[in-house]
């Protein structure tokens, strides 16, 4: 299952620091659909993901009824991204069964 969306930089200051884009309603709730077909845990997303020309994978993180997607350093770098940027995500589903595409 695919996912297209595109969306803000922001930045968490918590006390693990880290960089984040919040996947808007409309897609959080196709991913919602499937979540518990795929989470292993914690209501976590296994997803492969491209901005710009960089893939990686990673999980996509329950938050406020919506997922958010980690960015971490060396994407960021690769790809030139700050806080307030605006980037466009390709999500793919990890693991999604058949009866769901």
């Amino acid at each position: 299952m695919v996912i297209e969306f595109c969306a803000e930089v922001w930045f968490w200051k918590g006390p693990a620091p880290w960089y984040f884009v919040s996947v808007p309603d409309e897609p959080s709730a196709e991913i919602r659909d499937v979540a518990a077909a795929v989470t292993y845990g914690w209501g976590m997303v296994p997803v492969k993901v491209r901005i710009g020309k960089t893939e990686w994978t990673t999980t996509l993180c329950p938050k406020d009824g919506c997922y958010v997607l980690p960015l971490k350093a060396a994407v960021r770098a690769a790809e030139g991204i700050e806080v307030g940027d605006t980037v466009k995500a390709l999500l793919d589903i990890v693991g999604v069964p058949q009866s769901f595409r």
